[in-house]
């Protein structure tokens, strides 16, 4: 990082402490924007154009988001489910809350971003996405339960719990995520015959 994008990093974790957190429930947004958003992320790769991210702040997106949702045995990664692209039409849909809400998003996002790079740099000498997989984690404990944080991690704390927040918006109300969750909503049923058996005796009721 020259010292140009240094002090830039430092403008812009600066303006980050002044503005609110980012947010994005699906649960709090009309029917045809969440949709929307879940749309972007279903597109192939290489149809979409991005409208915020700079090829950095994309990769580092990449990586931030699948370790907060890795590939497993039930399901791929963050990435995997388009949260990267979701995330950027999160950032510059002006549906979602206005203007001012879209511009607040972006400020916080960016400047997280830049945060992560600041700490790696001071830290391990090296950007976010350049660090092992350990040095990322080390970072990441430190932000990861705000109980526990230290108080000069504040920022990265919020940055991180909207972060996750977000990742996991995107993930789970994408068709990988509804799948990883077994959602079968939506489902037509000839017969509603109640409640199964081993289903009352799971949560401990009994029949009337």
């Amino acid at each position: 990082m020259s010292e140009i994008h240094r002090r830039d990093a430092l403008k812009l974790i600066g303006l980050m402490a002044a503005a609110p957190t980012f947010s994005f429930s699906c649960t709090t947004q009309e029917p045809s924007e969440s949709d929307a958003a879940s749309q972007v992320a279903t597109q192939p790769a290489a149809d979409y154009e991005r409208q915020f991210f700079t090829d950095h702040e994309f990769e580092t997106v990449r990586v931030l988001s699948d370790l907060v949702i890795p590939a497993d045995e039930r399901s791929g990664s963050a990435t995997d489910a388009g949260v990267p692209r979701f995330m950027d039409f999160v950032m510059t849909d002006e549906q979602l809350g206005g203007r001012e809400a879209m511009e607040q998003r972006q400020t916080a996002m960016r400047g997280g971003l830049a945060w992560l790079d600041y700490q790696c740099r001071e830290r391990f000498d090296a950007l976010f996405v350049d660090c092992t997989e350990a040095q990322r984690r080390e970072l990441l404990d430190l932000i990861a339960w705000p109980e526990d944080a230290p108080p000069d991690m504040e920022a990265g704390v919020e940055f991180f719990n909207s972060f996750r927040d977000l990742t996991a918006s995107g993930f789970f109300s994408s068709r990988m995520g509804m799948e990883d969750v077994q959602y079968q909503g939506n489902t037509y049923v000839e017969e509603w015959t109640g409640c199964p058996d081993a289903v009352h005796e799971h949560i401990g009721l009994e029949e009337a």
